[in-house]
């Protein structure tokens, strides 16, 4: 049995937090994704996998030293470390003549490789060489994907929800304006994807809403696709399934229309109108005549029963 596989019994109560942190949750922690390099990675390669950990700080962990694997072939190292370090993303970097300047990004579902796509970098430019302010740490970015091929052909649309996976960041309940700070846009045009980074300046525009202007942060990334390795329907299906717990409870008797407009149904038992008390007016008080009348009408109804 592998020693990460064995069931470790705490002896320090440093050790119970630790392990505590690492099971299973109804609302999971953030993703970590850790940036591996390849046995014979290039110094393109080395950089890039340096700048997307700049983007992902403090939710990343940057192996400095080379690992000899493919992860296509070989997931065993892949998922030996993502064990040891809990991470559930990761991106896995190489060169060689055969596949130059390479990049692997995927996911882990259960400490095992749920998808993969590799990519091509034909073109790129690093934060260092574009020489404008950048972002504090942390920052939650914007994600746009721009192209057809992100909702019509499958492998672009699971690079869609693995690069959403990738670079999303904590789940915030509310939104601050001036915490809008850069824009990470990807767009699929002629069988490549663009991957640009902009920082978001908020300018004077005369009104309460401010004027927006973008400004290239870096990196920049001219990627084309290569192999991929997803997931079946059934397994990345299951891998979505949410717990019993955190599904909202459904609310009887009440529905939306299309406009938002929310109805609900009341339930009620049959009511006696000739009970039902109303406002009391003089001109409609019964004469003394008609109480009459109306009595013999009751007695004779009476005795005819009888």
């Amino acid at each position: 049995m592998d020693a990460l596989d064995r069931v470790v019994k705490p002896k320090t109560k440093r050790a119970k937090r630790f392990l505590e942190k690492r099971e299973p949750k109804l609302s999971e922690n953030i993703k970590n994704a850790m940036l591996i390099k390849g046995g014979n990675a290039n110094s393109m390669v080395t950089q890039v996998l340096k700048d997307v950990y700049a983007l992902k700080k403090p939710y990343g962990v940057l192996y400095k030293k080379k690992n000899i694997t493919r992860p296509f072939e070989d997931q065993t190292s892949l998922e030996f470390f993502s064990k040891k370090s809990d991470c559930s993303l990761f991106m896995f970097g190489s060169h060689n003549k055969k596949r130059p300047n390479n990049l692997v990004i995927g996911r882990m579902y259960d400490y095992h490789v749920l998808d993969m796509i590799e990519l091509g970098i034909e073109k790129f430019v690093s934060l260092k060489d574009i020489k404008n302010s950048k972002c504090p740490e942390g920052t939650k970015p914007m994600l746009i994907f721009a192209g057809d091929d992100f909702d019509v052909t499958e492998d672009y649309r699971r690079l869609k929800s693995l690069l959403i996976d990738f670079f999303r960041g904590p789940t915030v309940p509310n939104i601050r304006l001036a915490g809008l700070e850069y824009v990470l846009h990807f767009t699929a045009l002629n069988g490549k994807i663009y991957f640009r980074s902009y920082k978001l300046l908020l300018k004077k525009s005369g009104c309460r809403t401010p004027r927006i202007e973008l400004e290239e942060m870096g990196p920049s990334l001219d990627l084309v696709l290569r192999r991929t390795h997803l997931a079946s329907d059934d397994l990345y299906k299951l891998s979505m399934k949410m717990p019993k717990a955190l599904k909202p409870k459904k609310k009887k008797n009440v529905s939306h229309d299309t406009f938002g407009t929310t109805y609900g149904r009341i339930h009620m038992q049959k009511q006696d109108l000739s009970k039902l008390q109303t406002r009391k007016m003089k001109g409609l008080k019964k004469r003394p005549a008609e109480r009459i009348t109306e009595d013999q009408e009751k007695k004779s109804k009476r005795i005819k029963k009888n």
